[in-house]
């Protein structure tokens, strides 16, 4: 079902990106692209489905975004990206805001917790880029606010997770919504037969991309274990 590539390219200039998107980039002081973003950048702008498997702080957003933005400039539609928390979505479209605006597209967050008039007055502007959690855009589908008939780019960016918090339902309507002539960009820090059921069935030949064993830690990231009392949990936050 996969193939696994192994590219190694140290430069964004060799990764096929174009000379706006380099200047954006060099703008937001970003010189080299991480592994994740090395190996999928170039298979996303020839319009294959990935299957990247890589870890939260890895530059996923990137690794996905560019090459949305790059296609999406020379495609009619839209494109969408689902992630499993309001706080993944608000971090991916402050990314998307940085990248799309060399191309004049908009994006538009759909996430609980937020007006649902407010979001239907976005969505009436006509963004290129939908960034939602799964429950919240299927309340945008159920009201007839939101149609997803022009995907042409599909972006599951912590598949494991959304399975995690019982997304399932509502990621297998919105799979079976938009066009099944799309591109399909799946990421997940683990690769549980769940993921490979939905990429089986909803993907068309995925180049597998795997940067670190499934369920590695970013290297960067230092992690720490406190045992405490219940009761003293915010004391500590307060401090750390």
């Amino acid at each position: 079902m996969t193939a696994i590539i192994e590219k190694d390219l140290s430069d964004f200039q060799d990764l096929g990106i174009s000379s706006q998107l380099l200047t954006v980039l060099k703008h937001m002081k970003i010189s080299a692209p991480t592994p994740i973003q090395r190996q999928s950048i170039p298979v996303g702008l020839e319009g294959k489905d990935i299957m990247g498997i890589a870890q939260t702080g890895t530059g996923k957003t990137l690794a996905f975004g560019i090459p949305l933005v790059e296609r999406l400039d020379h495609l009619k539609g839209r494109g969408l990206v689902l992630l499993p928390t309001r706080e993944l979505a608000i971090q991916a479209n402050e990314t998307f805001q940085k990248i799309g605006r060399v191309f004049n597209l908009r994006s538009v967050v759909l996430i609980g917790g937020e007006s649902m008039y407010r979001q239907r007055e976005e969505l009436k502007r006509g963004p290129r880029i939908i960034i939602a959690t799964p429950g919240r855009l299927i309340d945008h589908l159920e009201q007839g606010t939101v149609r997803l008939d022009d995907i042409k780019v599909l972006v599951l960016d912590e598949a494991d997770r959304m399975l995690d918090m019982g997304f399932l339902p509502q990621l297998t309507r919105i799979l079976t919504t938009v066009p099944k002539t799309r591109q399909t960009l799946l990421f997940s820090a683990t690769m549980p037969a769940s993921i490979v059921k939905l990429a089986t069935s909803y993907m068309a030949l995925p180049v597998r991309v795997e940067v670190a064993p499934a369920g590695t830690a970013a290297t960067d990231i230092e992690q720490e274990i406190f045992i405490i009392p219940q009761e003293r949990k915010l004391s500590l936050l307060e401090r750390l």
